[in-house]
């Protein structure tokens, strides 16, 4: 395996793969496929955009991550900041948003997840990176277990977005990655609430 950078004419070179990974790792149907392929594609187009890949030694693509600068406008960071209390806004104000990372279940296991994190936040400027992801076990989730891993504690709970009727979990992280990031021990898995964790840019 071996994980390198992509820039947005890589992803969209390879946005068959890409989705078709997607779909594996989230266990979507074609019809949901076909309308988040779009989405993709326009995403590339977004300031600081950024993706990393991990593919094997013949080329096929093992996993991706992606994501760009969270800003007013787009739908995300709008469904989001409306749901917030003023206090937590400032997680978006300066802000990288992980919009995918996603590891095809043939290759789990093997801390790529973690690689293409670490990779994905090592070169943006933001002061915090933020995220969406469906509720689940902590404990069984291995997405969960990741983020946790990493520190990212609770910005927004049992939020529902428009057009899905799962509930969705906002985490987020200060930035940068420590050297110790993800390391087991080296982050509190417990999330964080109230003022504390409204001072996101204290020390």
């Amino acid at each position: 395996m071996r994980l390198v950078s992509w820039t947005p004419a890589d992803l969209l070179r390879r946005l068959d793969d890409v989705i078709a990974a997607y779909g594996e790792a989230m266990g979507y149907s074609d019809e949901l496929l076909a309308t988040r392929r779009g989405y993709v594609a326009a995403h590339v187009h977004r300031p600081g955009f950024r993706a990393v890949a991990t593919l094997t030694d013949e080329g096929a693509l093992a996993g991706f991550g992606y994501g760009y600068t969270c800003r007013a406008g787009q739908w995300w960071h709008d469904q989001v900041n409306a749901a917030l209390p003023p206090p937590r806004r400032q997680w978006l104000v300066d802000c990288f948003e992980i919009v995918e990372l996603h590891v095809r279940p043939a290759a789990q296991g093997r801390q790529l997840g973690a690689a293409q994190l670490i990779a994905l936040l090592a070169t943006t400027p933001a002061a915090t990176a933020v995220l969406s992801t469906p509720e689940a076990d902590e404990s069984g989730s291995r997405a969960w277990r990741l983020y946790r891993r990493f520190g990212f504690v609770d910005v927004l709970r049992q939020f529902h977005f428009p057009g899905d009727g799962r509930p969705f979990a906002v985490l987020g992280r200060r930035l940068p990655l420590t050297a110790e990031a993800g390391r087991p021990g080296a982050t509190s898995t417990r999330p964080a609430a109230g003022p504390a964790a409204d001072r996101i840019r204290s020390g």
